[in-house]
Protein backbone atom coordinates (compact mmCIF):
# COMPACT_ATOMS: atom_id res chain seq x y z
CA UNK A 1 0.00 0.00 0.00
CA UNK A 2 1.35 3.41 -0.99
CA UNK A 3 2.35 5.80 1.82
CA UNK A 4 -0.62 7.94 2.84
CA UNK A 5 -3.17 5.41 1.57
CA UNK A 6 -5.45 3.35 3.78
CA UNK A 7 -8.01 0.63 3.21
CA UNK A 8 -11.58 0.76 4.49
CA UNK A 9 -14.67 -1.41 4.01
CA UNK A 10 -17.03 0.23 1.50
CA UNK A 11 -19.66 0.39 4.24
CA UNK A 12 -17.38 2.75 6.21
CA UNK A 13 -17.05 5.29 3.39
CA UNK A 14 -20.44 4.91 1.66
CA UNK A 15 -24.07 4.59 2.61
CA UNK A 16 -25.58 1.58 0.83
CA UNK A 17 -29.16 2.22 -0.32
CA UNK A 18 -31.51 -0.47 -1.64
CA UNK A 19 -34.03 0.09 -4.42
CA UNK A 20 -37.61 -0.96 -5.01
CA UNK A 21 -40.44 -1.18 -7.52
CA UNK A 22 -44.05 -0.12 -6.97
CA UNK A 23 -46.84 -2.22 -8.47
CA UNK A 24 -46.55 -1.93 -12.24
CA UNK A 25 -50.31 -2.20 -12.74
CA UNK A 26 -51.12 0.93 -10.73
CA UNK A 27 -51.04 3.86 -13.16
CA UNK A 28 -50.82 6.54 -10.48
CA UNK A 29 -47.40 5.20 -9.42
CA UNK A 30 -45.82 5.82 -12.82
CA UNK A 31 -44.90 8.60 -15.25
CA UNK A 32 -44.07 11.06 -12.50
CA UNK A 33 -41.06 13.31 -11.96
CA UNK A 34 -38.70 10.99 -10.05
CA UNK A 35 -35.99 9.32 -12.15
CA UNK A 36 -35.91 5.53 -11.67
CA UNK A 37 -33.33 3.17 -13.18
CA UNK A 38 -32.98 -0.60 -13.62
CA UNK A 39 -30.02 -2.89 -14.46
CA UNK A 40 -31.41 -3.40 -17.97
CA UNK A 41 -31.28 0.32 -18.70
CA UNK A 42 -27.85 0.65 -17.10
CA UNK A 43 -26.49 -2.04 -19.41
CA UNK A 44 -27.44 -0.03 -22.51
CA UNK A 45 -25.38 3.02 -21.55
CA UNK A 46 -22.01 3.90 -23.06
CA UNK A 47 -21.15 6.75 -20.65
CA UNK A 48 -20.92 6.78 -16.84
CA UNK A 49 -23.23 9.72 -16.22
CA UNK A 50 -27.03 9.69 -16.38
CA UNK A 51 -29.63 12.37 -15.74
CA UNK A 52 -32.69 10.95 -17.52
CA UNK A 53 -34.25 7.50 -17.22
CA UNK A 54 -36.75 5.67 -19.40
CA UNK A 55 -39.29 5.32 -16.57
CA UNK A 56 -40.15 7.65 -13.73
CA UNK A 57 -42.10 7.34 -10.48
CA UNK A 58 -44.69 9.63 -8.97
CA UNK A 59 -44.72 10.69 -5.32
CA UNK A 60 -47.28 7.92 -4.77
CA UNK A 61 -44.99 5.40 -6.47
CA UNK A 62 -42.13 6.37 -4.17
CA UNK A 63 -44.37 6.22 -1.10
CA UNK A 64 -45.72 2.78 -2.01
CA UNK A 65 -42.41 1.05 -2.65
CA UNK A 66 -39.02 0.68 -1.02
CA UNK A 67 -37.43 2.90 -3.68
CA UNK A 68 -35.41 5.79 -2.26
CA UNK A 69 -33.96 8.85 -3.94
CA UNK A 70 -30.18 8.88 -4.14
CA UNK A 71 -28.51 12.30 -4.05
CA UNK A 72 -26.68 13.47 -7.19
CA UNK A 73 -23.23 11.96 -7.78
CA UNK A 74 -23.98 8.70 -6.08
CA UNK A 75 -22.67 5.54 -7.72
CA UNK A 76 -25.33 3.03 -8.76
CA UNK A 77 -24.33 -0.64 -9.03
CA UNK A 78 -26.50 -3.37 -10.53
CA UNK A 79 -26.48 -6.12 -7.92
CA UNK A 80 -28.25 -8.80 -9.96
CA UNK A 81 -29.13 -9.68 -13.54
CA UNK A 82 -26.24 -8.97 -13.92
CA UNK A 83 -23.88 -7.88 -11.15
CA UNK A 84 -21.59 -5.08 -12.28
CA UNK A 85 -23.31 -2.42 -14.40
CA UNK A 86 -22.31 1.02 -13.06
CA UNK A 87 -23.55 4.58 -13.52
CA UNK A 88 -23.24 7.91 -11.75
CA UNK A 89 -26.47 9.87 -11.39
CA UNK A 90 -26.18 13.64 -11.86
CA UNK A 91 -29.70 14.28 -10.54
CA UNK A 92 -31.65 12.72 -7.67
CA UNK A 93 -32.56 9.19 -8.76
CA UNK A 94 -34.21 6.02 -7.45
CA UNK A 95 -33.53 2.44 -8.53
CA UNK A 96 -35.32 -0.85 -8.59
CA UNK A 97 -34.44 -3.72 -6.27
CA UNK A 98 -31.81 -5.00 -8.71
CA UNK A 99 -29.51 -2.12 -7.81
CA UNK A 100 -27.54 -0.82 -4.87
CA UNK A 101 -26.96 2.91 -4.50
CA UNK A 102 -23.62 3.92 -2.98
CA UNK A 103 -23.69 7.42 -1.49
CA UNK A 104 -20.05 8.45 -1.01
CA UNK A 105 -18.90 10.18 2.15
CA UNK A 106 -16.53 13.14 2.02
CA UNK A 107 -13.63 10.67 2.26
CA UNK A 108 -14.08 9.30 -1.26
CA UNK A 109 -14.59 10.96 -4.63
CA UNK A 110 -17.58 9.58 -6.57
CA UNK A 111 -15.60 9.03 -9.80
CA UNK A 112 -12.75 7.35 -7.90
CA UNK A 113 -15.32 4.98 -6.38
CA UNK A 114 -16.88 4.37 -9.82
CA UNK A 115 -13.52 3.46 -11.34
CA UNK A 116 -12.61 1.25 -8.39
CA UNK A 117 -15.87 -0.70 -8.63
CA UNK A 118 -15.29 -1.06 -12.38
CA UNK A 119 -11.93 -2.66 -11.61
CA UNK A 120 -13.39 -5.28 -9.24
CA UNK A 121 -16.52 -6.43 -11.13
CA UNK A 122 -15.15 -10.00 -11.20
CA UNK A 123 -14.76 -9.95 -7.41
CA UNK A 124 -18.28 -8.58 -6.95
CA UNK A 125 -19.62 -11.43 -9.09
CA UNK A 126 -17.75 -13.96 -6.96
CA UNK A 127 -19.47 -12.53 -3.88
CA UNK A 128 -22.91 -12.98 -5.42
CA UNK A 129 -25.08 -15.89 -4.28
CA UNK A 130 -28.29 -17.50 -5.51
CA UNK A 131 -29.53 -20.52 -7.41
CA UNK A 132 -31.62 -18.94 -10.19
CA UNK A 133 -29.33 -15.92 -10.63
CA UNK A 134 -26.56 -14.43 -8.56
CA UNK A 135 -27.30 -11.44 -6.34
CA UNK A 136 -24.86 -9.32 -4.37
CA UNK A 137 -26.25 -8.54 -0.94
CA UNK A 138 -25.81 -5.20 0.78
CA UNK A 139 -24.03 -6.87 3.69
CA UNK A 140 -21.45 -8.44 1.37
CA UNK A 141 -20.97 -5.19 -0.50
CA UNK A 142 -20.36 -3.28 2.73
CA UNK A 143 -17.46 -5.59 3.56
CA UNK A 144 -15.60 -5.08 0.26
CA UNK A 145 -12.31 -3.27 0.95
CA UNK A 146 -11.61 -0.05 -0.95
CA UNK A 147 -8.27 1.81 -1.09
CA UNK A 148 -8.54 5.38 0.19
CA UNK A 149 -5.73 7.71 -0.83
CA UNK A 150 -5.92 11.40 0.18
CA UNK A 151 -8.67 13.25 -1.71
CA UNK A 152 -6.26 15.28 -3.89
CA UNK A 153 -4.59 12.01 -4.92
CA UNK A 154 -8.00 10.50 -5.74
CA UNK A 155 -8.77 13.48 -8.00
CA UNK A 156 -5.36 13.20 -9.69
CA UNK A 157 -5.96 9.50 -10.42
CA UNK A 158 -9.44 10.24 -11.75
CA UNK A 159 -7.99 12.89 -14.08
CA UNK A 160 -5.41 10.44 -15.46
CA UNK A 161 -8.01 7.72 -15.97
CA UNK A 162 -10.49 10.14 -17.57
CA UNK A 163 -7.90 11.25 -20.12
CA UNK A 164 -6.63 7.72 -20.80
CA UNK A 165 -10.11 6.22 -21.12
CA UNK A 166 -11.20 9.00 -23.48
CA UNK A 167 -8.29 8.07 -25.74
CA UNK A 168 -9.09 4.37 -25.44
CA UNK A 169 -12.75 5.03 -26.27
CA UNK A 170 -11.73 6.94 -29.42
CA UNK A 171 -9.33 4.18 -30.45
CA UNK A 172 -12.03 1.53 -29.85
CA UNK A 173 -14.58 3.50 -31.87
CA UNK A 174 -12.11 3.73 -34.77
CA UNK A 175 -11.28 0.01 -34.59
CA UNK A 176 -14.97 -0.92 -34.46
CA UNK A 177 -15.70 1.33 -37.44
CA UNK A 178 -12.84 -0.25 -39.39
CA UNK A 179 -14.19 -3.68 -38.45
CA UNK A 180 -17.64 -2.74 -39.76
CA UNK A 181 -16.11 -1.30 -42.93
CA UNK A 182 -14.19 -4.51 -43.58
CA UNK A 183 -17.37 -6.55 -43.28
CA UNK A 184 -19.34 -4.05 -45.37
CA UNK A 185 -16.77 -4.25 -48.17
CA UNK A 186 -17.34 -7.97 -48.59
CA UNK A 187 -21.13 -7.67 -48.33
CA UNK A 188 -21.12 -4.84 -50.88
CA UNK A 189 -19.18 -6.88 -53.41
CA UNK A 190 -21.35 -9.95 -52.77
CA UNK A 191 -24.46 -7.88 -53.43
CA UNK A 192 -22.99 -6.41 -56.61
CA UNK A 193 -22.25 -9.92 -57.93
CA UNK A 194 -25.85 -11.05 -57.61
CA UNK A 195 -27.59 -7.79 -58.59
CA UNK A 196 -25.40 -6.54 -61.46
CA UNK A 197 -25.54 -9.71 -63.51
CA UNK A 198 -23.81 -9.91 -66.88
CA UNK A 199 -24.51 -11.75 -70.11
CA UNK A 200 -25.07 -15.48 -69.91
CA UNK A 201 -26.87 -15.50 -66.58
CA UNK A 202 -30.09 -17.49 -66.30
CA UNK A 203 -33.03 -17.16 -63.96
CA UNK A 204 -34.75 -20.25 -62.60
CA UNK A 205 -36.89 -21.22 -59.60
CA UNK A 206 -34.96 -23.24 -57.06
CA UNK A 207 -37.28 -26.21 -57.57
CA UNK A 208 -36.19 -26.43 -61.22
CA UNK A 209 -32.49 -26.38 -60.30
CA UNK A 210 -32.17 -29.13 -57.67
CA UNK A 211 -33.89 -30.91 -54.80
CA UNK A 212 -33.22 -30.98 -51.06
CA UNK A 213 -32.95 -34.23 -49.13
CA UNK A 214 -32.80 -34.59 -45.33
CA UNK A 215 -30.09 -36.54 -43.58
CA UNK A 216 -30.60 -39.35 -41.08
CA UNK A 217 -31.77 -39.15 -37.50
CA UNK A 218 -29.05 -39.20 -34.86
CA UNK A 219 -29.85 -38.15 -31.31
CA UNK A 220 -27.18 -36.81 -28.98
CA UNK A 221 -27.51 -39.98 -26.89
CA UNK A 222 -26.85 -42.12 -29.96
CA UNK A 223 -23.64 -40.28 -30.89
CA UNK A 224 -20.48 -42.29 -30.35
CA UNK A 225 -17.43 -40.07 -30.03
CA UNK A 226 -15.44 -40.30 -33.22
CA UNK A 227 -13.68 -38.41 -36.02
CA UNK A 228 -16.71 -37.31 -38.06
CA UNK A 229 -18.57 -34.02 -37.48
CA UNK A 230 -22.33 -34.27 -37.01
CA UNK A 231 -24.17 -31.45 -38.81
CA UNK A 232 -27.66 -30.48 -37.67
CA UNK A 233 -29.90 -27.49 -38.26
CA UNK A 234 -27.55 -25.02 -36.55
CA UNK A 235 -24.19 -26.39 -37.63
CA UNK A 236 -21.92 -28.91 -35.93
CA UNK A 237 -23.83 -30.65 -33.14
CA UNK A 238 -21.16 -33.14 -32.08
CA UNK A 239 -18.83 -35.87 -33.31
CA UNK A 240 -19.63 -39.47 -34.33
CA UNK A 241 -17.75 -42.62 -35.25
CA UNK A 242 -19.67 -43.11 -38.51
CA UNK A 243 -20.47 -40.93 -41.51
CA UNK A 244 -23.39 -40.93 -43.94
CA UNK A 245 -22.20 -38.28 -46.42
CA UNK A 246 -18.88 -37.89 -48.20
CA UNK A 247 -17.35 -35.88 -51.01
CA UNK A 248 -18.22 -32.43 -52.33
CA UNK A 249 -21.62 -31.32 -51.01
CA UNK A 250 -23.73 -28.28 -50.21
CA UNK A 251 -25.72 -28.70 -47.00
CA UNK A 252 -28.39 -26.44 -45.53
CA UNK A 253 -29.76 -26.20 -42.01
CA UNK A 254 -33.43 -27.27 -42.06
CA UNK A 255 -34.63 -26.61 -38.50
CA UNK A 256 -33.64 -24.14 -35.79
CA UNK A 257 -32.49 -20.59 -35.26
CA UNK A 258 -29.87 -20.87 -38.03
CA UNK A 259 -31.99 -22.79 -40.51
CA UNK A 260 -31.31 -21.78 -44.10
CA UNK A 261 -27.59 -21.37 -43.49
CA UNK A 262 -25.73 -23.07 -46.36
CA UNK A 263 -22.28 -24.68 -46.11
CA UNK A 264 -19.96 -26.09 -48.73
CA UNK A 265 -18.20 -29.17 -47.39
CA UNK A 266 -15.73 -31.65 -48.83
CA UNK A 267 -15.27 -34.17 -46.04
CA UNK A 268 -16.92 -37.17 -44.45
CA UNK A 269 -19.74 -36.12 -42.11
CA UNK A 270 -22.94 -37.34 -40.52
CA UNK A 271 -25.86 -35.25 -41.76
CA UNK A 272 -28.87 -35.39 -39.44
CA UNK A 273 -32.51 -35.07 -40.41
CA UNK A 274 -32.37 -31.47 -39.16
CA UNK A 275 -30.38 -30.52 -42.27
CA UNK A 276 -30.60 -30.92 -46.06
CA UNK A 277 -28.12 -31.83 -48.73
CA UNK A 278 -28.57 -30.57 -52.27
CA UNK A 279 -29.24 -33.39 -54.79
CA UNK A 280 -30.63 -34.07 -58.29
CA UNK A 281 -29.11 -31.07 -60.04
CA UNK A 282 -30.80 -29.95 -63.26
CA UNK A 283 -28.14 -27.28 -63.89
CA UNK A 284 -24.41 -27.19 -63.34
CA UNK A 285 -23.33 -25.52 -60.10
CA UNK A 286 -19.98 -24.99 -58.46
CA UNK A 287 -20.53 -25.96 -54.81
CA UNK A 288 -18.83 -22.87 -53.42
CA UNK A 289 -20.76 -20.56 -55.80
CA UNK A 290 -24.08 -22.16 -54.86
CA UNK A 291 -23.26 -21.70 -51.17
CA UNK A 292 -22.57 -17.99 -51.67
CA UNK A 293 -25.78 -17.65 -53.70
CA UNK A 294 -28.01 -19.43 -51.18
CA UNK A 295 -26.62 -17.48 -48.23
CA UNK A 296 -27.11 -14.25 -50.17
CA UNK A 297 -30.75 -15.24 -50.74
CA UNK A 298 -31.33 -15.49 -46.95
CA UNK A 299 -33.27 -18.76 -46.91
CA UNK A 300 -34.02 -18.21 -43.21
CA UNK A 301 -36.50 -15.49 -44.20
CA UNK A 302 -38.62 -18.16 -45.96
CA UNK A 303 -38.89 -20.41 -42.91
CA UNK A 304 -42.25 -21.38 -41.46
CA UNK A 305 -42.49 -19.97 -37.96
CA UNK A 306 -43.64 -22.88 -35.82
CA UNK A 307 -42.22 -23.78 -32.41
CA UNK A 308 -38.91 -23.75 -34.30
CA UNK A 309 -38.26 -22.11 -37.69
CA UNK A 310 -38.33 -24.73 -40.48
CA UNK A 311 -37.57 -24.62 -44.21
CA UNK A 312 -38.65 -27.24 -46.73
CA UNK A 313 -38.64 -28.04 -50.44
CA UNK A 314 -42.13 -26.55 -50.69
CA UNK A 315 -41.19 -23.29 -48.95
CA UNK A 316 -38.11 -22.81 -51.15
CA UNK A 317 -39.15 -24.24 -54.54
CA UNK A 318 -40.37 -20.90 -55.96
CA UNK A 319 -37.34 -18.90 -54.85
CA UNK A 320 -35.73 -17.36 -57.95
CA UNK A 321 -32.04 -18.12 -58.43
CA UNK A 322 -29.86 -16.20 -60.87
CA UNK A 323 -26.60 -17.78 -61.97
CA UNK A 324 -24.09 -17.84 -64.86
CA UNK A 325 -22.35 -20.78 -66.49
CA UNK A 326 -19.82 -22.89 -64.62
CA UNK A 327 -16.65 -21.03 -65.77
CA UNK A 328 -18.06 -17.68 -64.63
CA UNK A 329 -19.24 -19.22 -61.35
CA UNK A 330 -15.69 -20.37 -60.65
CA UNK A 331 -14.24 -16.96 -61.54
CA UNK A 332 -16.68 -15.33 -59.09
CA UNK A 333 -15.79 -17.84 -56.37
CA UNK A 334 -12.08 -17.08 -56.78
CA UNK A 335 -12.76 -13.37 -56.33
CA UNK A 336 -15.15 -13.88 -53.40
CA UNK A 337 -12.80 -16.30 -51.63
CA UNK A 338 -9.90 -13.87 -52.00
CA UNK A 339 -11.97 -10.96 -50.71
CA UNK A 340 -13.37 -13.01 -47.83
CA UNK A 341 -9.86 -14.07 -46.83
CA UNK A 342 -8.71 -10.45 -46.80
CA UNK A 343 -11.83 -9.42 -44.86
CA UNK A 344 -11.16 -12.12 -42.26
CA UNK A 345 -7.53 -10.99 -41.99
CA UNK A 346 -8.63 -7.40 -41.35
CA UNK A 347 -11.29 -8.56 -38.89
CA UNK A 348 -8.64 -10.49 -36.97
CA UNK A 349 -6.38 -7.41 -36.81
CA UNK A 350 -9.19 -5.16 -35.55
CA UNK A 351 -10.43 -7.78 -33.06
CA UNK A 352 -6.88 -8.02 -31.68
CA UNK A 353 -6.76 -4.22 -31.38
CA UNK A 354 -10.05 -4.20 -29.48
CA UNK A 355 -8.83 -6.94 -27.15
CA UNK A 356 -5.55 -5.06 -26.57
CA UNK A 357 -7.46 -1.88 -25.71
CA UNK A 358 -9.59 -3.78 -23.19
CA UNK A 359 -6.44 -5.20 -21.61
CA UNK A 360 -4.89 -1.73 -21.49
CA UNK A 361 -7.96 -0.46 -19.65
CA UNK A 362 -7.72 -3.28 -17.09
CA UNK A 363 -4.00 -2.63 -16.64
CA UNK A 364 -4.54 1.08 -16.02
CA UNK A 365 -7.24 0.35 -13.44
CA UNK A 366 -4.97 -2.11 -11.67
CA UNK A 367 -2.13 0.42 -11.60
CA UNK A 368 -4.48 3.14 -10.37
CA UNK A 369 -5.61 1.24 -7.29
CA UNK A 370 -2.24 -0.19 -6.35
CA UNK A 371 -0.59 3.22 -6.23
CA UNK A 372 1.35 2.88 -9.50
CA UNK A 373 -0.09 5.84 -11.42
Amino acid sequence: MKVGWKTEPIGEVCEIVNGGTPKTGVAEYWDGSHQWITPAEMGKRSTPYIDETARKLTDAGMANSSAQLLPPFSVILSSRAPIGHLVINTVAMATNQGCKGLVPSKAIHHKFLYYYLTSIVDLLNELGTGATFKELSGSKLKEVPVPIPPLPEQKRIVGILDEAFEGIATAKANAEKNLQNARALFESYLQSVFTQRGDGWVEKPLGECFKLKSGDSLTSKAMNAGAYPVFGGNGIAGMHNEFNLSGNNVIIGRVGALCGNARHINENIWLTDNAFRVIDFSHEFDGAFLTYLLNYKNLRSLARQAAQPVISNSSLKDLILNFPGLPEQRRIVTKLDSLREETQRLESIYQQKLAALDELKKSLLNQAFTGQL
